[in-house]
């Protein structure tokens, strides 16, 4: 597997050739490269400061020892909170007055997998220019360390699970005793992750009563961690049979929230941040942004409280981008990425589970009841492999002027936007493909939307 280096981090599978996959030599240059970065962005503070957290897979501690000693070998000190979710260690890089952190995580990915994902001082991800500029580092590879007297030190080692949970429960509108009162009774799988703790912890406090499953932190993946219906028949199952209210579902560094009904039914990983953000505006009404890949119910539920939406370009530092511009009181992805800058710009699944069930119980309705209350869409996605030598950049464009009658964004690839229906088309950053993403009323729709798109670029490619 190549290693993928991206504005976003660093990720790969662990183990084989230094360069071809994440090996421990490319842990200590890509830290190494974001510990210069730092120290430009602040040649005159002295001595720096840097979170590190984990998930739980199996290489976790591995690296977490190499990554903060190489942060301590180029001279920086360590804040090690531990087994940490991804919003967990962004919320520590402010709460800790921080210059940036690290989580070692590769999200959804299978257990062999593992990733460097580097905030900034806000503990967000970097931008572009930041991005590449570490990579640029990487690339050049031309390392000078501080000695002896220079070195940094761990100078913390402690969880900063509780003042997360804390901070979520003090949102305004995290109604504690509206679900107390309701007296939910919820399945949560953490895929033996991070989320395996923290979830039913803040659940706890919230008077909910919690059945574990798949929630020992040891990174045996009960699963494919991926949070999507195919990887969910346990709990599924389980949610009915347990007469629960709601099934919890988080990946392993839990910045994704998927749901499942009642009846073990899938609320829908795209509608998580619909109820979410249904919710937020019926009290504080604002602008809302989600990516050009995300479902259009969320601008169908925006515009029905009277409020503006925005589409981003796909991944969340854009996301979050857009938000800050737009003035937005809630955004996200379509792949359960709740934001809500009342409490941090990232993507957090506590502060999606407590303002879900906050509406849910202010609602009266159960899980399924309320799904049946926002509009129907469903999203096809598709991808078609072109070979190497094919300008993807050229087959965008001819869709784009094939589809010119059509609402068309071409902030990131194409997004042609019909009436009712909408597809996206991306190219990847990795090979040579591109990405379709359709979304219609039905399945059926959809699936057949995306056929046309694939057979309009296959006949392009022909020509």
């Amino acid at each position: 597997m190549t290693l993928i280096k991206s504005i976003s981090g660093i990720r790969g599978t662990v183990g084989g050739a230094p360069g071809d996959n994440l090996t421990p030599l490319d842990l200590v240059k890509f830290t190494a490269a974001y510990a210069r970065w730092l120290k430009e962005t602040a040649p005159d503070k002295g001595k720096l400061t840097v979170v590190v957290g984990r998930d739980a897979r199996l290489s976790g501690e591995m690296a977490a020892s190499i990554v903060e000693g190489t942060l301590c070998g180029s001279g920086i000190d360590v804040i090690d909170i531990g087994l940490a979710t991804t919003p967990t260690v962004e919320m520590a890089v402010t709460g800790k007055g921080a210059d940036g952190g690290i989580i070692l995580t590769a999200s959804h990915n299978p257990k062999q997998w593992n990733a460097l994902k580097l905030l900034n001082a806000r503990g967000e991800f970097l931008n572009d220019a930041e991005g590449r500029r570490v990579l640029a580092i990487a690339s050049a590879d031309d390392y000078v360390f501080p000695e002896v007297d220079a070195l940094g030190h761990v100078t913390e080692r402690s969880s900063y699970d509780r003042e997360h949970i804390e901070r979520v429960l003090a949102l305004e509108l995290v109604d504690r005793e509206a679900i107390r009162a309701a007296g939910f009774r919820v399945v949560v799988d953490a895929v033996n992750s991070v989320g395996g703790t923290v979830i039913p912890a803040l659940l706890r406090e919230l008077g909910v009563e919690v059945i574990e499953l798949n929630c020992t932190p040891d990174g045996k993946f009960a699963h494919n961690p991926e949070p999507i219906p195919e990887n969910l028949t346990e709990i599924s199952a389980r949610v009915p049979a347990e007469k629960a209210h709601l099934g919890i579902v988080v990946d392993p560094d839990v910045d994704r929230l998927a749901l499942v009904c009642e009846d073990g039914t899938m609320f829908g990983e795209e509608y998580t941040l619909v109820a979410v953000a249904d919710y937020v505006l019926s009290h504080t009404p604002g602008a809302t942004v989600s990516n050009l890949s995300s479902s259009r119910a969320l601008r169908d539920v925006t515009q029905k409280h009277g409020c503006h939406y925005t589409a981003s370009a796909v991944g969340e530092v854009n996301v979050v981008a857009k938000m800050k511009e737009t003035g937005a009181v809630i955004g996200g992805e379509g792949n359960g990425g709740v934001i809500y800058p009342a409490i941090h710009y990232g993507r957090d699944a506590l502060v999606g589970t407590a303002l879900f069930l906050t509406h849910l119980a202010k609602t009266g309705l159960s899980a399924s009841a309320l799904r049946a209350t926002y509009p129907p869409y469903y999203i096809s996605k598709n991808k078609i492999e072109l070979t190497p030598d094919i300008d993807v950049d050229d087959v965008l464009r001819k869709m784009k002027e094939r589809y010119a009658q059509e609402r068309i964004d071409d902030i990131d690839g194409v997004k042609i936007d019909f009436p009712t229906q909408w597809v996206h088309l991306r190219k990847s950053n990795t090979e040579p493909i591109i990405r379709i993403y359709s979304e219609s009323r039905d399945k059926a729709s959809a699936d057949a939307l995306a056929e046309k798109i694939i057979a309009d670029i296959r006949g392009i490619v022909g020509k």
